[in-house]
């Protein structure tokens, strides 16, 4: 399994935006319909909500990926 990091620079992302960002899904309507599928886990649960609010600390898992996404650095 590929482990990748997303560094988040928002409160949240939109799951199926999350999917389109990291080009796993080539669009937002195709990250929807891999979360209506039942191909996405988030935290070890399989998650249904296409837009469901992915915050820092998550783990998001589709086709062979694992996501950790992160709070970005602050540049100061």
């Amino acid at each position: 399994m590929a482990i990748q990091t997303f560094p988040l620079r928002n409160e949240y992302i939109a799951l199926c935006d999350l999917l389109k960002t990291l080009g796993i899904a080539p669009s937002g309507g195709v990250g929807k319909m891999m979360v209506a599928e039942g191909l996405v886990e988030v935290d070890g649960v399989l998650e249904s909500r296409k837009t469901a609010k992915i915050r820092p600390g998550m783990v998001v898992k589709v086709l062979g990926e694992e996501i950790h996404v992160v709070a970005e650095a602050s540049a100061e």
